[in-house]
C-alpha cells in the first residue's frame, strides 16, 4: 500500500468514526424534534451535525455523503429560519437519510448510486412539492419509492436557495480528544482484556503475602518465648558455679537471641508496610483497568429509541421511550450482553404492552404510549426497570394458553396464582400471539431474555397491573470479572456462595431445627426455611460434624429461600472470576472457578442452578435428612423404601408409618419419578400405586424386572382395585405383595414390610 493509499484508508476510518458519532446525535436530535418541531437547540445540533458531516465528506472525497448531508442540512436549515414546519414526513425522511449516511460510512454497506439520487428527488419533493426534479438517469430503488408519501407537504413559504458551497473544514487530526478536551487512545477489547486480567492476578497474588506475614509473626512470638527461656535458663544457672567462658557463651547467646528478635521485628514491620502498599496499589491498578472496561449504560441504548419509534409507527402506534441513569457505568462486557435482551423487552412492550391510539383513549389513557427504562447501582449490581403503561397481561389468555398447550392440567391451571401464570411467559416456545408475524408469534422473546441474563449471572422478574401496565426487573453484576463471594467448606473442599444471592449465615442449634411436613425446617424472618445438606447437592461426602451448631448460609433467589448447611465458614473473599473449561459443558450447580489466598482452588456456587436442584430433589422425595454429630452410621444403617404414589394423602399416610416404625422413606408423585429415583439411588424396598400419570405402576414394576441391577428389588404393589384379576396382573408383571387399599391399615402395610425386607435395622 503506497503511502497516499494509507493516507486515504486513514481518513475514510476517520470518517465512519466521525459518521457514527454525529448520526448518534442526528437520530437523537430528529427524535426529540418529532415531539416539539420547533425546538431550536436540537433544529441546530441537528443541522451542525449535518454540516460537519458534509464537510468530513467533502475533505475524503465521499461524493455520495456530500450529497446527502447537503439536502438534510438544507432541510434543517430551513426549519431553522421559519420557512418550513417539521411534520412527521420530513422527521421520517431525514432519519432516513441518517441511516444513509452511516451506510455510506461502513465499507461493505455503501448504498447504490439510485438510492442516493432517489432520496434527493424525495427531499426535494418534501422541500417544495411544485418544484420539478432533476432527471433521474438511474432507476429509484424500489425501498426509496416506498417512503415518497401520496399526500404532498405543505407548500414552503418562501422559495429555497440554493445553498453555497460551504468552505472544507481542515482535516481532523488522528488525535481524538473527549468533551473535556482529554486526549483518547484507542485500545483493543483483547488488549484491554489482558490488562484486566494482569492487574486482577496482581491482587490475587498481593493477598497471598497475609498467610507469610503471618507466619513472620508468628516466629517473633517463638523468638520472645525462646528469649524469656533463656533469661530464666540464666536465672537458674546463677545458683552453679559456672566457668567464665559458660557465662559468656550464655551472654553471647542471649544477645545473638534478642539481636536477631529485634532485626526480624524491623523486617516484619517493613514486610507489612510493603504488603500494605502493594495491596493498595494493585488495588488502583485493578480499579481502574476495571474502570477502562466500564462504559454508560447509554451505550447499550444507540438506536433503541429510534427502534421503539419505527416499530410503533409500523404498528400504528404512538410511543415514546423515556430513559434514566444513562451514564450509570457498566462493564462492557455486561453491556454488550444486555443489548438482545434489552431490544426483545422493548420490542415485546410496544408490540405486546401498548394499545392502538383508539383503545388508550377509550381508556382514558393519553393517546402516545409510554416505555419506561431506569438504571441504576444498587449493592454491587446494575438494576434495570423497564415498565409500560399499556394494557398489562392477560392473565385469563395465559391460563387458556398453558391448557391448550397442555402444559398443565385444566384443575391445576385452574388455581395458579398471578405469579405462577406469569413464569410461563418465560418458557421456551410460549406466546400469546395465534399468528407468526414479523415481530412476535414464535415464543422466543422472554425466554432468550432469560436465557441471556442468566449468561451473565442475572435475574429477571416480570409484574404486570391490569390495565395498568407491566413491570420487567433485570438484576445483572456489573461486572463479570470479580465477585464477592463467602467461601465455605463443604466435603473438605471449598467452595464460593456469591454474596449478592446470600440473606444470612448462621448458626443453628440443634433445638432450632423442627420438622414441617417431614422436612427440615428452621425459623427465618417470620417464616420457616428448608434446610439442605450442601453435600448432598454438591454430591461431597458428608464431613463429621463434632461442633454443638451448625453452619448454615441462607440463599435466595427471588422468592425461592433455602438454608445450606456447610461444615465450616472459611471467609469473605473478592475472587476473581476464572471461566471453566468449554470442554466440560455445563457443570451442575457450579457457575466458575476461582484461585484462594494461598492459590488454592475454589468453585464458584451457581446458586439459581442449586435451588433448582433443591426443587427437584423434593419433588422427587429424594432430599436426605441432615444427621445430627454421630447419628451419620445410624443413619446410613437404616433400610430405605421408596413410596410411589400420585395421591398425596395417601403418600403421605404411608411415609409417615414408615418413618415412624424407623424406616428411610422417600417418595415420587408418578412411576417416572419412581423410575428415576431408583436408577439413581439404593432402595431396599419399593412400594408402588398401580393408576398413576406419565408411567403407571405395573409398567414401573415391569421396568424393574427387566433391570440387571433392580430386577431382585422386593415390590409391594397398594392399589383401590381388589378384584383378583387386578391382583393377579400385578403379581405376574412382578410384584412380591399385592395390598389393596380397601383393606389397608396400619399394621396390615407394616407387617407386609417385615414380611418382605424385616425390620428397619440393617
Amino acid at each position: 500500500m503506497t503511502p497516499e493509499q494509507m493516507r486515504d484508508a486513514s481518513l475514510l476510518e476517520l470518517f465512519s468514526m466521525e459518521a457514527e458519532a454525529q448520526t448518534l446525535v442526528l437520530s437523537a436530535g430528529l427524535l426529540a424534534l418529532e415531539r416539539d418541531p420547533t425546538q431550536a437547540d436540537h433544529l441546530e445540533s441537528c443541522m451542525r451535525a449535518a454540516h460537519s458531516l458534509k464537510g468530513a465528506a467533502r475533505i475524503v472525497g465521499v461524493d455520495a455523503g456530500v450529497s446527502v448531508a447537503h439536502v438534510m442540512e438544507d432541510c434543517l436549515v430551513s426549519a431553522q429560519e421559519g420557512r418550513l414546519y417539521l411534520r412527521p414526513e420530513h422527521i421520517d425522511a431525514l432519519l432516513q437519510g441518517t441511516d444513509l449516511l452511516m451506510r455510506i460510512a461502513t465499507p461493505d454497506n455503501n448504498p447504490e448510486p439510485a438510492e442516493i439520487e432517489a432520496y434527493g428527488v424525495l427531499m426535494a419533493l418534501l422541500l417544495d412539492p411544485m418544484a420539478a426534479p432533476a432527471p433521474v438517469t438511474a432507476p429509484v430503488a424500489p425501498v426509496m419509492a416506498e417512503l415518497q408519501l401520496e399526500a404532498p407537504a405543505p407548500k414552503a413559504e418562501a422559495p429555497i436557495p440554493v445553498a453555497e458551497p460551504q468552505p472544507a473544514e481542515p482535516p481532523r487530526k488522528a488525535k481524538r480528544t473527549t468533551e473535556n478536551g482529554e486526549r483518547v487512545l484507542r485500545v483493543t477489547a483483547e488488549r484491554l482484556n489482558s490488562l484486566l486480567d494482569l492487574s486482577s492476578k496482581s491482587l490475587v497474588e498481593t493477598l497471598r503475602l497475609k498467610p507469610h506475614l503471618a507466619t513472620m509473626q508468628r516466629l517473633k512470638r517463638m523468638q520472645n518465648n525462646g528469649l524469656r527461656a533463656l533469661e530464666n535458663l540464666n536465672v537458674h544457672l546463677k545458683e552453679h558455679a559456672l566457668s567464665l567462658e559458660a557465662q559468656e557463651a550464655l551472654e553471647v547467646a542471649r544477645r545473638l537471641l534478642a539481636e536477631s528478635q529485634q532485626l526480624l521485628a524491623e523486617k516484619n514491620a517493613e514486610l507489612d508496610e510493603f504488603a500494605w502498599q502493594a495491596s493498595q496499589r494493585a488495588q488502583v491498578l485493578y480499579d481502574t483497568a476495571l474502570a477502562c472496561r466500564m462504559r454508560p449504560f447509554a451505550d447499550v441504548l444507540t438506536g433503541q429509541e429510534r427502534m421503539v419509534r419505527d416499530l410503533g409507527r409500523s404498528l400504528g402506534k404512538q410511543v415514546r421511550l423515556e430513559i434514566e441513569g444513562e451514564k450509570t457505568q457498566v462493564d462492557r462486557d455486561v453491556l454488550e450482553k444486555l443489548e438482545a435482551p434489552l431490544t426483545h423487552l422493548l420490542r415485546n412492550a410496544v408490540d405486546h404492552g401498548i394499545e392502538s391510539p383508539e383503545q388508550r383513549l377509550l381508556a382514558g389513557k393519553p393517546a402516545e404510549g409510554l416505555i419506561r427504562l431506569r438504571a441504576s447501582h444498587q449493592a454491587g449490581l446494575l438494576v434495570l426497570e423497564l415498565s409500560d403503561d399499556g394494557n398489562g397481561v392477560d392473565l385469563e389468555k395465559v391460563r387458556r394458553s398453558i391448557i391448550e398447550r397442555q402444559l398443565s392440567p385444566a384443575e391445576t391451571a385452574a388455581q395458579l396464582s398471578e405469579e405462577e401464570l406469569l413464569t410461563f411467559l418465560f418458557l421456551p416456545g410460549f406466546s400469546l400471539r395465534n399468528t407468526v408475524t414479523e415481530v412476535s408469534g414464535r415464543g422466543v422473546g422472554l425466554d432468550a431474555v432469560q436465557h441471556m441474563v442468566r449468561q451473565v449471572r442475572g435475574a429477571v422478574v416480570l409484574e404486570q397491573v391490569a390495565g395498568e401496565g407491566s413491570r420487567f426487573h433485570l438484576e445483572v453484576p456489573l461486572t463479570l470479572s470479580v465477585v464477592r463471594s463467602l467461601v465455605v467448606e463443604v466435603g473438605d473442599e471449598a467452595y464460593a456462595f456469591p454474596l449478592a444471592h446470600i440473606e444470612r449465615m448462621c448458626d443453628l442449634e440443634p433445638a432450632d431445627i423442627v420438622q414441617v411436613e417431614g422436612r427440615q425446617h428452621f425459623w427465618h424472618e417470620g417464616r420457616h426455611v428448608g434446610l439442605v445438606a450442601a453435600s448432598q447437592l454438591l454430591q461431597r461426602p458428608a464431613g463429621q460434624n463434632s461442633q454443638q451448631t451448625l453452619k448454615v448460609v441462607v440463599i435466595r433467589e427471588r422468592e425461592a429461600i433455602y438454608g445450606v448447611a456447610v461444615e465450616r465458614f472459611i471467609g469473605e473473599r473478592t475472587l476473581v472470576v476464572l471461566p471453566l473449561d468449554e470442554r466440560l459443558g455445563k457443570v451442575q450447580d457450579i457457575s466458575a472457578g476461582a484461585l484462594l489466598d494461598d492459590g488454592s482452588v475454589v468453585l464458584i456456587v451457581d446458586v439459581e442452578d442449586m435451588l433448582r436442584s433443591v426443587d427437584k430433589l423434593l419433588n422427587t422425595g429424594r432430599l436426605e435428612r441432615i444427621a445430627r454429630q454421630g447419628n451419620q452410621a445410624v443413619e446410613a444403617a437404616r433400610k430405605r423404601i421408596l413410596v410411589v404414589d400420585d395421591s398425596l394423602t395417601v403418600r403421605e399416610l404411608q411415609r409417615k408409618l414408615l418413618l415412624n416404625r424407623g424406616y428411610d422413606v422417600a417418595v415420587a408423585v408418578d412411576g417416572m419419578d419412581g423410575w428415576n429415583a431408583l436408577r439413581s439411588e439404593d432402595f431396599d424396598l419399593l412400594i408402588t400405586d398401580i393408576d398413576m400419570p406419565r408411567m403407571d405402576g405395573i409398567e414401573l414394576v415391569s421396568l424393574l424386572r427387566r433391570d440387571n441391577r433392580l430386577q431382585s428389588l422386593p415390590v409391594m404393589v397398594v392399589s383401590y382395585k381388589d378384584r383378583e384379576e387386578d391382583r393377579r396382573r400385578g403379581l405376574d408383571a412382578g410384584a412380591d405383595y399385592y395390598l389393596a387399599k380397601a383393606s389397608f391399615h396400619d399394621d396390615a402395610l407394616l407387617d407386609a414390610v417385615v414380611e418382605l425386607i424385616g425390620g428397619a435395622r440393617a
